[in-house]
């Protein structure tokens, strides 16, 4: 679905290569609580690429840190993605 190259490390665990990525980490009124966001430059692009892949994708909410869509993955669980409207650590050693 999203391409990324894995090795199989045995029982069908599959371990995947990442892109560069950021970590955040916040506060939360609920304990227990996490999301998965994958960053992205531009969000329409991205959704029009896995779109052409068949990947079910939500619409765009406008949120005060970027603009975010959720993915459905094939086991039916979900994962953000997201066009940040703050600043990216990733391209302060462009």
């Amino acid at each position: 679905m999203l391409k990324f190259s894995s090795v199989d490390a045995g029982h069908g665990w599959l371990i995947f290569a990442m892109p560069p990525l950021e970590a955040a980490f916040h506060d939360s009124e609920k304990n227990d609580q996490n999301e998965l966001f994958f960053m992205c430059d531009d969000i329409e692009e991205t959704l029009k690429d896995l779109g052409a892949k068949k990947v079910e994708v939500s619409e765009v909410s406008e949120q005060r840190w970027g603009k975010v869509a959720r993915l459905t993955l094939p086991g039916g669980g979900k994962i953000g993605v997201y066009e940040p409207k703050h600043a990216s650590p990733l391209k302060l050693g462009r």
